[in-house]
């Protein structure tokens, strides 16, 4: 028996979420389905908020990207429905991530963000993640907001080259 239309997404969604060991960015997961003309934007989009709305996946907002992972429930639901999912859907992710996960990585483990602080300056918060291990999470202080967008936009470029040069200064 098939699911629905909507069901489907919602697994495909789970699969996607439960196939890597980092969150998937709402674009990154986008990119896939869209590509794939599985449906439309609002659809989707639709779908990730059931899916919030549901408990089945939880959404973090850094910057401008929405990190998702799957919660318990979602990984249990996922494996009770996941033989609801075509091999051929499941080929396709499975040739997706591979084409794609180093840079998908990449994108959901350097994290950058500013915001104005109580004292008037401008704070960058910067991240670096393998996996669920934080490696680095720095927060500097600067006077302007563009010097802040700056280092989040050179964090995002620069942050291995940084981390090694910690790491040797500092062990």
């Amino acid at each position: 028996m098939s699911p629905d239309p909507l069901t489907l997404y919602k697994l495909i969604i789970l699969y996607m979420l439960d196939k890597v060991n980092f969150p998937l960015t709402s674009a990154q997961i986008s990119e896939f389905i869209l590509e794939k003309e599985y449906t439309n934007f609002l659809t989707l989009q639709q779908t990730i908020h059931e899916l919030k709305e549901a408990s089945l996946i939880t959404a973090r907002t850094v910057g401008n990207r929405t990190l998702l992972r799957p919660t318990a429930e979602g990984s249990k639901t996922l494996h009770f429905f996941q033989d609801h999912i075509s091999t051929a859907i499941k080929t396709e992710i499975r040739d997706f991530f591979r084409k794609n996960e180093i840079e998908m990585r990449n994108e959901s483990s350097v994290l950058a963000d500013y915001y104005k602080s109580t004292s008037g300056e401008y704070e960058a918060h910067l991240v670096a993640k393998e996996g669920r291990v934080t490696l680095v999470d720095i927060t500097l202080s600067v006077p302007t907001q563009e010097t802040a967008a700056a280092i989040c936009e050179n964090w995002q470029q620069k942050s291995e080259t940084i981390y090694q040069f910690l790491a040797e200064q500092l062990f």
